[in-house]
């Protein structure tokens, strides 16, 4: 069973920076694709973005394109969302998730196998 567990939350002013984690275990970390989501009060949970179990791919939602960044640490069993010039618009709760799968649609949440329980981020104009 594969565990997630999501840190690096807060409350940020519009602009800064933040940098989530999402920590692994209990499973083979380099074989996942890792996703990001997130959910904002009220919405249904989105794509932010994911990258391939090599590491050598990546994409991202239109609303985050050149803003996030996201990596992943093998030796740490570890994935990492950059949040850079964060907007209010960026508020909500944010999810690691994991998939098994080689191929599939990233942005479709029954694409994960497993998710972390999320991590609040806040940002304020």
């Amino acid at each position: 069973q594969v565990q997630l567990v999501e840190s690096g939350g807060g409350l940020v002013q519009a602009g800064d920076s933040l940098r989530l984690s999402c920590a692994a275990s209990g499973g083979t970390f380099s074989s996942y694709t890792l996703g990001w989501f997130r959910q904002a009060p009220g919405k249904e949970r989105e794509f932010v973005g994911r990258i391939s179990w090599s590491g050598g791919s990546s994409s991202y939602a239109d609303s985050v394109k050149g803003r996030f960044t996201i990596s992943r640490d093998y030796a740490k069993n570890t994935v990492y969302l950059q949040m850079n010039s964060l907007k209010p618009a960026d508020t909500a709760v944010y999810y690691c998730a994991a998939s098994t799968r080689l191929l599939s649609v990233w942005s479709n949440l029954a694409t994960y196998n497993y998710w972390g329980q999320g991590t609040q981020v806040t940002v304020s104009s």
